[in-house]
């Protein structure tokens, strides 16, 4: 590997040159990440010490909410940190790092959203045989599925990265190290690896993404055959799915599925999978969810309930 490169660190170039700009990115980001996490933790606790634990529905949320919280603390509070500072760098392994755990934890994320599509579709097309279908063992092998997914996911990237030459230009257009900024200042022709990026990373993407419109479609062609009420409730949950696909899936779809390029555009583009969807996901599943409302105030309330009644 030393043969291979002769610069220890990279420096990133961050969101913008302004410095007020900057400051006022710090603010709105570190609003954002502790809204993040806190909005994450809640429901993951929430889920976990109530009953609906045990259902599918809120097993994969659970999981969901606690792979947000890792997948966007992997850029996050870097670029936080580093928008108080000068000059922003990063070193080598770390950078390797980043990459690694960023689209191990973003391939969880995507097959997680997957494995609650399908349990939506088992729920509203096929209710008699829904908890034969989503018993607990096949929950666990489908989280389990999605932790292999994401490293089948971003092993080819990791080793994409770590096998280019870097010989001279160390500076890298974005907040955070990815595959395609990296390209831009190899030292060799990256174009046949370019390609092969977007053709497993894209294609991954688009796959996904079209997987769970046809079955969001095949959910609602199925919604004719129920009652009003049970239409009202099946749409409150899958609008919530819906949501977060999109806010998840457009950005990263128009980043990793074109010829292997960058755009200043990138980086606003970036912010919407790694920071705002991250974060929208607690509000997007609580506030159309009733149940998940009922489980946060009984949690909650109960906890703060015994707290006073020890005082």
């Amino acid at each position: 590997m030393k043969n291979q490169r002769n610069i220890s660190e990279f420096i990133l170039l961050g969101l913008s040159y302004d410095q007020n700009i900057e400051i006022f990115c710090f603010v709105l980001f570190l609003f954002c990440y502790v809204a993040l996490l806190a909005g994450n933790l809640l429901i993951l606790v929430s889920i976990r010490c109530s009953s609906l634990f045990h259902q599918p529905m809120y097993y994969f949320l659970s999981h969901l909410s606690s792979t947000d919280i890792c997948y966007t603390s992997t850029v996050t509070p870097k670029l936080i940190a580093d928008l108080l500072v000068q000059r922003k760098t990063i070193s080598y392994s770390n950078c390797m790092l980043q990459i690694f755990t960023m689209h191990f934890f973003g391939g969880i994320e995507i097959f997680i959203l997957t494995a609650m599509a399908f349990d939506r579709y088992a729920a509203i097309c096929k209710p008699l045989h829904y908890v034969i279908i989503m018993n607990r063992k096949r929950c666990h092998l489908l989280v389990l599925a999605a932790w292999a997914g994401g490293a089948i996911h971003a092993l080819p990237l990791f080793s994409t990265a770590i096998g280019l030459p870097f010989c001279g230009p160390n500076e890298i257009d974005h907040y955070f190290c990815d595959v395609f900024p990296l390209l831009k200042v190899a030292c060799t022709d990256t174009y046949i690896t370019g390609v092969l990026v977007v053709a497993f990373s894209g294609m991954i993407s688009l796959v996904t993404f079209i997987v769970l419109f046809v079955s969001y479609g095949i959910i609602l062609f199925t919604l004719r055959n129920l009652s009003a009420e049970g239409r009202r409730k099946a749409l409150s949950t899958c609008w919530s799915h819906v949501t977060v696909v999109i806010l998840f899936f457009g950005p990263a779809i128009f980043i990793y599925l074109r010829p292997p390029t960058t755009f200043p555009e990138d980086k606003i583009f970036a912010l919407f999978y790694t920071i705002i969807a991250p974060m929208f996901n607690p509000l997007i599943y609580t506030l159309r969810n009733s149940e998940m409302k009922k489980a946060v105030r009984k949690v909650w309330c109960s906890s703060l309930f015994s707290k006073e009644t020890h005082s």
